[in-house]
């Protein structure tokens, strides 16, 4: 992976929108997840600070600009600094 740039499902995990990474992968593989407006099936694509990510789950839709790539899966407080909340049900 590039610089500055991070795989959708380690970053989905690490910011906690699924409990493991086999999980994130399957949401997005499944066709739950959009990065900036376009759906994709790709769990390995490349997010970069700035994008918009569009997570549709059975609880709520989510959408969210990524703020930080993560480096670990911390604590809610530390997965909730990785990205900045676009609608009422991200936060």
């Amino acid at each position: 992976m590039r610089d500055g740039r991070q795989r959708l499902d380690k970053w989905l995990w690490f910011a906690r929108f699924a409990k493991t990474r086999t999980l994130a992968a399957r949401l997005v593989t499944d066709g739950h997840v959009r990065v900036n407006g376009t759906r994709t099936d790709n769990a390995a694509k490349g997010l970069a600070l700035g994008d918009v990510v569009t997570v549709s789950a059975p609880y709520a839709t989510m959408a969210i600009r990524v703020v930080d790539l993560g480096t670990r899966r911390g604590p809610a407080e530390e997965a909730k600094s990785l990205y900045a909340a676009l609608s009422e049900g991200a936060e």
